[in-house]
């Protein structure tokens, strides 16, 4: 007698829909979706052409919208192939990691400065919690062993003078 059970993967629960959606392709004249990212062609609200839009899974927000290429004949949009949603794909994805490191230099900032018992980096981290956002000023040996750390108000502007009067004050309370 042979088992007619279908085959359990371990790595695909059968009861995540989330699981489920993530493995879904969809491969349309103007739908993709594939490897976590989407990509939908649309009516250009600007003028009589085509747009493509590209939504990273999960995220409400396309992270790459952009002009798209006509059809032949000059009224329909072109139909997304493998090649155009691998290159939307790319371009989205640095779209999106180019806006995480504007972000992490808004709310990341260093300083080095000499002490008598050498170099130290002070760093600040700004916290931007919706309800209580702050930031933490850290100071960091050579070696990158913490020796100091201060909760400071979010707007607290790290400059290397006050690096300086940091470590001049041992690393005390920051006003």
């Amino acid at each position: 007698m042979t088992d007619s059970s279908p085959a359990v993967d371990p790595d695909f629960p059968a009861d995540d829909p989330a699981a489920e959606a993530e493995a879904e392709v969809i491969q349309e004249p103007r739908l993709w979706r594939k490897d976590g990212w989407t990509a939908r062609v649309i009516k250009n609200e600007d003028d009589d052409g085509w747009a493509v839009e590209m939504i990273k899974d999960g995220e409400p927000e396309p992270a790459l919208v952009g002009p798209w290429t006509m059809g032949r004949d000059k009224k329909n949009p072109k139909p997304l192939d493998t090649g155009a949603f691998n290159t939307l794909v790319k371009t989205a994805s640095e779209v999106l990691r180019r806006h995480e490191q504007q972000l992490r230099a808004l709310l990341h900032k260093r300083v080095s400065v000499q002490t008598g018992e050498g170099d130290v980096d002070v760093t600040l981290d700004i916290v931007p919690d919706e309800y209580e956002p702050y930031a933490l000023l850290g100071a960091f040996d050579v070696f990158g062993e913490k020796l100091a750390e201060a909760r400071v108000a979010p707007n607290f502007k790290l400059t290397k003078a006050r690096a300086e009067a940091w470590a001049e004050g041992g690393f005390g309370r920051i006003e």
